[in-house]
């Protein structure tokens, strides 16, 4: 019989241990308690990601409600200078100029009973009214529309100025973002007024008129300076 030493040293072992068999249980769990243990790891990572959820929605949540506040926020201060009150208008070097500040602005339908004789602002139509030279009075609820976009209205009263006197006015005035036209029951013969301003002239040669122009037309302090003067209504009597 041959010894240990009269054996080959290349001859394999017997029964070798299969390459692919499975690591040893370090724990030496049972198959039960490595199911518990598998289920358990699950419940953990479940755990986990429900709390992962739950923290995206509470950030989700307060994303949208600071959203929302701040729309609240942007709303408010849309009623309450937007739709309501305006600045003072510019003070003008002419004697005599009236102001009025914190005029509302809101679009009405129907006739409206305005403080001022003409109007110099406050709730308007809709719709503007074509700047120009009129004949015959326009309607206030429209001009005064044009005061907010930076138009002076110069009304006149036909009773007491001639038609010399009315070229003589027209002349002095600029070509856009102005109203001329008569109208009935003027405190003077001649009143100009813009959004928020307004002066009582003697006549139309009354030099306070050329400041109140150069203060007042298009000014920038108007509610919406720049905005159409045309593409609006035409009133009965428009000349030019």
């Amino acid at each position: 019989m041959p010894s240990e030493k009269d054996k080959p040293e290349n001859q394999q072992p017997e029964n070798p241990k299969p390459e692919n068999s499975q690591p040893e249980n370090p724990k030496n769990l049972t198959v039960k308690q490595e199911r518990e243990a598998r289920r358990a790891e699950k419940v953990e990572a479940m755990k986990r990601a429900q709390a992962r959820a739950a923290r995206n929605r509470r950030i989700t949540i307060g994303s949208l409600i600071g959203a929302a506040g701040l729309v609240i926020v942007l709303v408010i201060v849309f009623v309450v200078t937007g739709s309501g009150s305006t600045p003072a208008p510019v003070a003008t070097k002419a004697d005599g100029v009236q102001t009025f500040p914190g005029l509302s602005r809101n679009h009405v339908s129907g006739t409206v009973t305005y403080a001022q004789v003409p109007p110099a602002g406050g709730d308007h139509n809709p719709v503007w009214l074509n700047c120009g030279v009129y004949n015959q009075p326009v309607p206030s609820e429209n001009a005064v529309h044009d005061l907010e976009h930076g138009a002076v209205w110069v009304t006149y009263d036909a009773s007491q100025v001639t038609a010399d006197q009315l070229a003589t006015l027209r002349a002095a005035l600029p070509t856009t973002y102005i109203v001329l036209s008569p109208f009935v029951g003027l405190p003077s013969p001649v009143v100009a007024s813009a959004w928020g301003a307004q002066i009582q002239l003697t006549g139309v040669s009354d030099a306070r008129l050329a400041d109140f122009i150069k203060t007042y037309w298009q000014s920038p302090n108007s509610p919406e300076p720049g905005a159409a003067c045309t593409g609006g209504i035409t009133a009965p009597g428009l000349v030019t």
